[in-house]
């Protein structure tokens, strides 16, 4: 028994950004162009050509009267009837498909979306829920010193638009099991506490009793990164508890 396929029109975009009025899709295999679709079960390349009046998109299964036809996009666009079953399979077997263009799925751009603004949801209810000390200490992190000269109201306002433009990078400094460190490092340099010298490669104690080097920052690493790895190591770990004191001290 056949099974009973449904017949749709499709449509197809183009991908880039900037869509021509007019875009001509190669259409058919030449050696100037190549248009080859790797049959699996084969095991060979099989030339692609459309034509309107043949049955299949592959050259070898093609008579000789093909008659060829320009695939056009126009602004951007190709909607293809559900008559012209021919032209829809060369599409699905064409190599610029997922390169050049792509069929648009309703339903598959649509979950896209969906989970574009639950992840921006997410994010929002996290940033809003967000005690004013973890708050203070999200802000630290994301905006540097500007959280220092800003209300608790204001905090709230950014951290909730950066919640909306940057979802993932909020829940992740949120979600950091090393935030309370991240902010203590801050607050150490805001402190005077710790300062880097020479371009930020290099991170020094900047106490009356205490001018050594800290730590040289290594290439390519973020600056703050290497403290907080520092002060989680062995030979760190005494300047942290050391350096927690004196914060809670000058509080």
């Amino acid at each position: 028994m056949k099974k009973n396929t449904t017949l749709v029109t499709k449509a197809y975009k183009l991908m880039r950004e900037e869509r021509p009025l007019a875009y001509m899709l190669s259409s058919r295999h030449s050696i100037r162009s190549p248009l080859l679709y790797f049959d699996e079960e084969q095991g060979i390349n099989r030339p692609l050509r459309y034509a309107r009046n043949q049955k299949t998109p592959f050259e070898d299964e093609q008579d000789g009267n093909a008659i060829l036809e320009p695939i056009v996009f126009e602004d951007g666009m190709l909607v293809v009837p559900r008559d012209n079953q021919v032209l829809q399979k060369f599409l699905h077997h064409h190599p610029g498909n997922g390169m050049i263009f792509t069929e648009i799925d309703k339903a598959k751009d649509a979950t896209k979306e969906l989970e574009s603004v639950e992840r921006v949801l997410d994010a929002q209810i996290l940033a809003k829920n967000l005690s004013t000390e973890k708050l203070i200490s999200v802000s630290r992190i994301l905006m540097g010193n500007y959280a220092n000269s800003m209300t608790i109201p204001e905090l709230k306002r950014d951290i909730l638009v950066y919640a909306q433009n940057n979802p993932e990078d909020l829940m992740e400094v949120v979600n950091d099991p090393l935030l309370e460190l991240q902010n203590d490092i801050r607050e150490f340099f805001d402190q005077g506490f710790i300062t880097f010298r020479n371009n930020q490669r290099d991170v020094y104690y900047s106490l009356p009793s205490n001018k050594k080097k800290m730590l040289s920052v290594p290439f390519n690493e973020d600056p703050y990164s290497a403290v907080a790895a520092y002060l989680q190591s062995n030979d760190g770990l005494d300047a942290y508890k050391f350096l927690q004191k004196r914060l809670k001290k000058d509080k």
